[in-house]
């Protein structure tokens, strides 16, 4: 008789499986590298759909043939600059908020009374990063900004001169990023609720003439230790947990221009898009942060796909 063999269900690598506490996560932003300044984006996802390509990666069975492609639809508004926050030995120093900052960040950040002085003033730092918000009231998907903290990239002068040169004024996306490029997509996936164990860890169904329950695990463990371990599959919440899609290609970006309309659940673009490869976590007006890829690989890089049409 062949070994039995029988994996556990569901993945430990993240736990506890819990809803997270803010939509847009926290990113170790030292370990991504970047080509421009500025690492990363706030955009929203408006859906997917099929693009039709014309496929030139070298080496590929299918290149200079048309083929189709799932690609997921991001809205890109532009950003302003919240504040500039300077760390020493780890921690953060001063934090020098920006003028005319949108009243709209009222209802979601505490704003200080008194003004918090100037860039130039800051001395003796070691680090700098900028907290930006969205200018998502351009959209027609909520009025309230979402706001990120967001690394730089460079020596500590380049910082320093890319937050003065663009503090007060408009960051979009073409600026960060542009075509043919890799990007990760940080976000929470779609909220689930409580679910069972069965749809939350692929537990499988117990016999039909099981009398405590058919979607139930069959042992909680062992009597000692006398407790219910963290890795017994139990109901609870699935989904709202903070995901990375790694690698996806961008195929196109630029401003919307009454291009896309009527898109199922969300509406009109109305200010710049993004177009990537693959789908994105998360339902449709979903905040998600792209990124410069944390772990990019060749056979990604190599993928040049040059859109022709979106059906």
């Amino acid at each position: 008789m062949a070994t039995i063999r029988r994996p556990r269900k569901g993945s430990l690598q993240i736990w506890p499986r819990k809803k997270a506490s803010k939509f847009l996560p926290r990113v170790n932003w030292s370990s991504i590298n970047s080509g421009k300044k500025l690492k990363g984006f706030i955009c929203y996802k408006a859906g997917m759909a099929s693009a039709y390509v014309k496929d030139e990666t070298p080496n590929s069975m299918t290149k200079g043939k048309n083929i189709v492609v799932p690609v997921t639809i991001l809205e890109c508004p532009s950003m302003r600059i919240f504040s500039v926050r300077f760390y020493k030995n780890g921690q953060v120093k001063t934090e020098i908020l920006a003028e005319n900052i949108d009243k709209e960040l009222v209802s979601i950040v505490k704003m200080p009374k008194k003004k918090s002085g100037k860039i130039d003033d800051v001395k003796d730092f070691d680090d700098l990063s900028l907290v930006c918000y969205s200018q998502v009231k351009k959209t027609g998907i909520k009025k309230t900004p979402d706001i990120s903290e967001i690394g730089l990239s460079g020596d500590l002068n380049e910082k320093l001169n890319f937050a003065k040169e663009n503090f007060g004024k408009e960051i979009n996306f073409s600026d960060i990023f542009g075509k043919k490029q890799i990007i990760d997509v940080r976000g929470l996936s779609k909220g689930m609720g409580f679910s069972g164990p069965v749809k939350r860890f692929g537990i499988s169904l117990k016999a039909h003439k099981s009398e405590k329950g058919r979607r139930k695990p069959g042992s909680l463990g062992p009597w000692h230790p006398a407790r219910v371990t963290y890795k017994t599959p139990l109901a609870g919440q699935l989904g709202m947990f903070s995901r990375i899609t790694y690698n996806s290609n961008i195929i196109d970006e630029g401003k919307a221009e009454e291009k896309f309309k009527s898109i199922k659940n969300y509406g009109n673009i109305d200010t710049n898009y993004v177009i990537v490869t693959g789908s994105v976590q998360g339902p449709a007006k979903r905040q998600v942060l792209i990124t410069y890829p944390l772990r990019s690989t060749k056979k990604q890089a190599k993928k040049i796909y040059n859109l022709i049409e979106l059906r």
